[in-house]
């Protein structure tokens, strides 16, 4: 499982023209679902989000994770996350997780990121999404259960 996560004041998530989803301060996290991926890597991966240290402190340093200060998440699917474009001009999405399974697993993402983390939203799955965030920082992450990076 691979996620882009940006700390932000704000995010939302719009689907034809109404908002289904948003955030104050906190994360957004775009995640992408690779074809193996169980449970294990969604609870890496959850562990990470609530745990990565990038809020700051009183004295100005990044010592605080989302549960520290309260903050929302906010979690967008995005199967390009595993876009491979290293031949050819038009990237591969061979490795992302099928849609029909991944609208599950990603179900079950949010099921289990809300269980550790209540301020927790979504967007749609497999939906147009339009996504506006203001990025504070900016401070931008990315993580991979694989540990590719």
């Amino acid at each position: 499982m691979r996620a882009v996560i940006q700390r932000v004041l704000q995010a939302s998530v719009q689907v034809d023209g109404e908002t289904v989803a948003s955030i104050g301060r906190g994360l957004l996290v775009l995640a992408g679902l690779h074809e193996s991926d169980t449970v294990r890597d969604m609870e890496y991966i959850i562990g990470k989000l609530v745990g990565v240290r990038i809020f700051n402190d009183a004295d100005g340093v990044m010592n605080l994770s989302v549960a520290d200060t309260g903050g929302e998440i906010l979690l967008v699917s995005q199967f390009t996350l595993y876009g491979d474009a290293r031949s050819g001009k038009r990237p591969s999405y061979s490795t992302a997780m099928k849609p029909d399974t991944a609208r599950d697993a990603f179900a079950a993402f949010i099921e289990l990121c809300r269980a550790r983390h209540e301020k927790t939203r979504a967007g749609i799955f497999g939906a147009d999404m339009k996504v506006s965030l203001v990025n504070d920082g900016p401070v931008t992450i990315l993580l991979d259960s694989g540990r590719a990076f």
